[in-house]
């Protein structure tokens, strides 16, 4: 099935080669590239492919093979829970042999500008197997295959050979085993570590006295034990950011595999003793997995059922974010990683990404499970913000998590979620509104004269334009967020409904509703030019012109009239859209910043001054389709991030952008906002175009 456009259905499979028999897949697979990328060094590196656990655990690497950050390697495991995230196996660099010659697969960059072996040059091409990297590599008439895949639920990583041609010829391949035991921030010397490494010829054990023990088997060959450091590793992507840039890694063995036509040989790496070394089970169960993804979608969300494949591809990704976060009292608890590979769960971006990931993928259950995780953290009325990756006691400061937090039950109502958790979870709610009308921390509370939000305390940043160095607040936004208040309106229509919906009496929540609409239209600029980004700072309103005015459309419940809402829409369109999201700030602005990039100061200076963000392009698209009722122009906002899928994390989105063409992907090369918010978009659009009547709200319960 082909739709107008030329992108294959979501639902359409195709049979592919595997090794040693066919199968039928409905996996999207159009994520792929020839010799003309993978041969090329620059090409190959600027595209990084990116694997998770399900535990907060990762694996990624370039399609070159070679490491140019700090946190690509084949195993990052959350070793100290829930997410202190090490780098414990780092590569494993193979190389063809027969009787006569040797041909390197791997290539490693090295201080000094050396990048040697360059086995990338034998690359025929590379693929996403839905998530999965796959590269065929061909030197006359010898075709080989590599793939890896992690378990989900386990820190364990499988690579995977396959010879795809039947060559006479005796052809062996040995791997090098590099392994650390570093932050995944960090970076290693010679002698950092040094760990007992003991086994026999097919089970490795690199063993961390008092720490964890990584085991290393294969059933295939046989692998030998070694102790050398291969220092110098030259991190290109670090430098860029103005991190150190230098790295090292012990070699503790070798594996050396018989290569058989059809056969899959390889090893696994694994924290867990009991991982099992049986490639072809293990492929099978990523893959099913995998697949049952997409069959879910297509059985419970029936408006992405004829999705183009990106949108399958979105869904993948969508998947990649949520983790367990188990607690004493709830051994099912779930999270969302914020992004790749450097982020943990934050509040903020959880509640945001959450009817993306979970809504719009049909999985309510794991969006109950991600809210009453939450529900149980909130203080003063107010939601965490960041969960420290070593359990320490989690920061309270962000004015809008809360309010985004309502805004997710909400979506999930709609989505058709339980009214027994509602129930449950309403006194948590109805405390959320009451601290923020009486008052909590960092001066966050509802000025009684407009009924809007207020916050602002020296040295916090309290918006989602939070960037901060040292003592230095960039964007400090201080005073009555034009995006705060929206949500805060929100809020208060979204719990008037919830009482409606649970027999509650209503009344005092319509009321203060409608005193907030009233003050909201305080940011109503009377020069038809959008609304104040934030009243009543120390200098006064501040009309900056910033997208943050775009959720007083976009949110379920505005608080402005159609004709304010045009104008908002019209404005942001003119001075901040982009095809990938909406810039940060104007770029007429004296303190525009067109490129993100340089040390820390630099880049924390940028981030919200004139940067791109992704996650803004879906709301945009809501707020476009709320003021002109056209789903499928507004649908077409979407379209160039599929595009962006071939590009930095493949099958993923940026976090941010250059704010200056060709906007160029920085930061995460996979965030989670940034495909929730585009995913979430086009399923309610859809939604909408599946309406009967023509309604134009996509987002009302």
């Amino acid at each position: 099935i082909w739709l107008a456009g030329g992108y294959p259905a979501l639902s359409r499979g195709r049979p592919e080669y595997d090794g040693d028999n066919a199968v039928n897949t409905c996996l999207p697979n159009w994520i792929r590239y020839g010799s003309d990328i993978c041969g090329d060094l620059a090409q190959a590196e600027r595209r990084e492919w990116w694997l998770d656990n399900g535990l907060g655990g990762y694996a990624a690497g370039t399609i070159a093979g070679t490491l140019t950050r700090r946190y690509h390697g084949l195993l990052i495991a959350p070793v100290d829970p829930p997410l202190g995230r090490r780098l414990v196996f780092a590569k494993a660099d193979a190389t063809l042999m027969d009787a006569e010659r040797v041909w390197p697969l791997a290539s490693n960059r090295w201080s000094g500008g050396a990048v040697d072996p360059r086995g990338h040059v034998h690359i025929k091409s590379f693929h996403l197997d839905g998530r999965m990297p796959v590269w065929r590599y061909a030197i006359g008439d010898i075709v080989l295959e590599q793939r890896i895949w992690m378990e989900q639920g386990a820190n364990t990583t499988y690579v995977a050979w396959c010879l795809l041609s039947d060559t006479q010829r005796p052809l062996r391949l040995t791997m090098k085993l590099l392994v650390n035991a570093r932050d995944h921030h960090g970076s290693s010397s010679p002698g950092s570590f040094n760990p007992v490494i003991d086994g026999d010829s097919q089970h490795l054990r690199i063993v961390y006295p008092d720490r964890f023990t990584l085991h290393l088997r294969t059933r295939d060959g046989e692998l030998v034990s070694d102790h050398v450091w291969y220092e110098n590793f030259d991190l290109p992507l670090e430098r860029e950011r103005g991190l150190p840039d230098r790295d090292a890694h012990l070699c503790v063995g070798e594996a050396y595999l018989m290569l058989r036509y059809g056969e899959r040989v390889g090893i696994v790496a694994s924290l867990h003793e009991t991982a099992a070394p049986d490639l072809d089970a293990a492929l099978r169960r990523v893959r099913t997995r995998d697949s049952g993804l997409i069959e879910r979608v297509q059985t419970r969300v029936p408006e992405l059922r004829n999705s183009p494949d990106w949108i399958g591809q979105l869904v993948l990704a969508a998947d990649s974010f949520l983790v367990a976060r188990p607690s004493q009292g709830l051994p099912q608890g779930e999270s969302v990683i914020a992004g790749y590979p450097w982020f943990g769960d934050w509040g903020r971006d959880t509640m945001i990404a959450l009817p993306g990931l979970c809504l719009a993928t049909g999985c309510l259950d794991s969006a109950r499970r991600i809210l009453e995780t939450f529900a149980r953290c909130i203080d003063q009325g107010m939601l965490p913000n960041d969960f420290p990756g070593s359990g320490a006691i989690p920061e309270y400061n962000s004015v809008d998590a809360a309010l985004w937090y309502i805004e997710a039950w909400r979506a999930y109502g709609a989505a058709g979620g339980a009214v027994e958790a509602l129930r449950a979870v309403f006194p948590v709610l109805e405390a959320i509104i009451d601290w923020h009308v009486k008052g909590t921390r960092h001066g966050i509370g509802m000025d009684a004269d407009d009924h809007l939000l207020r916050a602002g305390a020296p040295g916090v940043q309290l918006t989602w334009m939070d960037a901060k160095v040292g003592d230095w607040v960039v964007t400090p936004r201080s005073g009555k967020a034009v995006e705060v208040n929206a949500l805060w309106y929100n809020a208060l229509v979204s719990m008037a409904d919830f009482t409606k919906l649970l027999g509650i009496e209503a009344q005092t929540f319509i009321e203060l509703a409608e005193r907030v609409r009233t003050g909201f239209q305080r940011f109503v600029r009377t020069d038809a030019q959008g609304l104040f980004d934030v009243l009543d700072t120390a200098l006064g309103n501040d009309a900056t012109l910033r997208p943050n005015q775009i959720f007083a459309v976009s949110l379920c419940h505005s608080p402005l009239d159609s004709t304010c809402q045009r104008h908002v829409v019209e404005v942001c369109a003119r001075d901040l859209l982009t095809s990938y999201g909406l810039r940060s700030l104007t770029p007429d602005h004296a303190d525009y910043h067109p490129h993100y990039q340089g040390g820390v100061l630099e880049r924390d200076a940028a981030y919200h001054q004139g940067t791109v963000w992704a996650w803004l392009l879906g709301h945009f698209a809501l707020a476009e389709f709320r003021i002109h009722g056209d789903a499928e122009a507004a649908q077409a906002r979407l379209l160039p991030l599929r595009d962006h899928l071939l590009d930095a994390g493949l099958g993923s989105v940026s976090e941010i952008f250059d704010g200056a063409v060709p906007h160029l992907p920085r930061g995460c090369p996979s965030q989670a906002w940034s495909v929730a918010c585009v995913l979430e978009a086009w399923w309610r659009l859809e939604q909408a175009k599946h309406m009967a009547g023509g309604e134009r709200s996509v987002r009302g319960v």
